[in-house]
């Protein structure tokens, strides 16, 4: 029998150290030669790390939400015949430090001997009330008084009987509004901690501002409703692809909103090419995958686009390349909408663009009550590189395009 000793391996981009996500595999396991071990975190994307050999799991590097750095051992296995052996195996009958935690964790806990709840004292003109602790707390919970609650035979109130008061007395405000729940602790690790410490550091480092403004967005959805009307075989159109294409007709003459600032050196680079962050909600969290040259698309292919990086970002599936080095974010909340949002820039980057919910509401036109579909759009900016009057002024030219989509394909 040897000791299998299975080290981080480089994972690339100069990462130093990765965040455990999760485990596969406990002490004492046996695992078969490239089934999982753990989930690592580096940057913004999980890799899954596979045992190289068969073995029974000895040792184990940390927990969930712990970093370990490139080259240290992440589990240690117990196999047959020779193996590496470099570390020094751990004395028989010994525990490590990660072995002593889960032992300790799995160890019952005494069990308590809880006394009866006592039975309150019956009202005066009552005969005292017999009823199960359950019932009592359960009344109680619901605000009912038992004596107000017809008995059995045997004197005594059972669930029963309370759902029968309730039936008959549903009006009289008895019905709790909601169910009880326990308080939960759930530790902040992997993607949401990241997100976590981006939004912190994005708040204190860069002084926001939010413009919004109105659109009338009725004939950009006429445009929408024929173009997908004779798409075939093309990917069906949202209102994305639509405001992707108008955000980089107006980039060209408001080159301070597609920058990077670098704090340290002081310098803002304002980018040629839209590399176009997209904010996803996935199941781990906010991801932001990016459309790469979105200016030399057209709608078509941005609406390809999207549907395969919010999949692969969903999945899981999504590279570190497709989710770094964004110049501007897009981030929007679809059918959910809201009048108006405050978006968080996405460091560091000095502006993140924010559509709204589309809603038909009553307009004056023309001298005319017609109804219309309208969309607030709201954009924050960082004040140190971005001014009010140019914020405004791009989403005025921005109104321009969407109110009149035919100049989206004029060059």
């Amino acid at each position: 029998m040897g000791t299998y000793s299975f080290k981080l391996p480089d994972i690339g981009e100069g990462i130093a150290e990765a965040e455990i996500v999760a485990w596969h595999v406990a002490v004492g396991d046996m695992v078969e030669e490239d089934a999982p071990l753990a989930d690592l975190m580096t940057d913004k994307a999980t890799v899954e790390m596979a045992s190289p050999v068969t073995g029974r799991v000895i040792r184990i590097a940390g927990d969930v939400g712990e970093m370990i750095a490139i080259g240290s051992i992440l589990a240690e296995l117990r196999v047959e015949g020779d193996a590496d052996t470099d570390p020094e195996p751990a004395q028989e009958g010994a525990k490590t430090p990660a072995e002593t935690v889960r032992l300790a964790e799995s160890d019952p806990a005494p069990e308590l001997q809880l006394a009866p709840a006592p039975e309150p004292m019956a009202k005066p003109g009552h005969s005292r009330i017999l009823a199960s602790p359950a019932v009592r707390q359960r009344a109680k919970d619901l605000g009912i008084d038992l004596a107000d609650v017809k008995t059995a035979e045997d004197g005594r109130v059972r669930h029963a009987a309370l759902d029968a008061f309730l039936s008959y007395n549903a009006g009289g405000g008895y019905r709790p509004a909601g169910g009880k729940r326990q308080d939960e602790q759930v530790r902040v690790i992997g993607l949401r901690r990241r997100i976590a410490e981006n939004m912190a550091a994005s708040k204190r480092a860069i002084p926001h501002f939010t413009y919004v403004d109105e659109i009338d967005v009725t004939k950009l959805e006429e445009l929408r409703a024929d173009l997908n009307a004779t798409r075939g075989a093309k990917p069906k159109l949202t209102m994305l692809p639509l405001l992707i294409t108008a955000i980089c007709k107006t980039l060209p003459d408001f080159p301070m909103i597609n920058a990077r600032y670098d704090d340290e050196a002081g310098v803002v680079t304002r980018s040629g090419a839209v590399h176009l962050g997209m904010a996803t909600q996935t199941n781990a969290g906010l991801m932001v995958p990016v459309i790469r040259n979105a200016e030399s698309c057209n709608v078509w292919q941005l609406a390809s686009a999207i549907v395969r990086l919010a999949e692969a970002a969903r999945t899981g599936k999504a590279t570190s390349q497709e989710l770094s080095g964004s110049t501007l974010t897009i981030t929007s909340l679809g059918p959910l909408g809201g009048i108006a949002t405050t978006p968080v820039i996405n460091r560091p980057e000095v502006a993140i663009i924010g559509p709204n919910k589309v809603v038909e509401r009553p307009v004056f036109r023309d001298q005319k009550v017609v109804a219309a579909k309208l969309m607030n759009l709201s954009i924050s900016c960082d004040h140190r590189v971005v001014d009010g009057w140019d914020a405004a002024s791009y989403v005025q030219a921005l109104k321009r395009l969407l109110e009149t989509p035919a100049l989206l394909f004029v060059d």
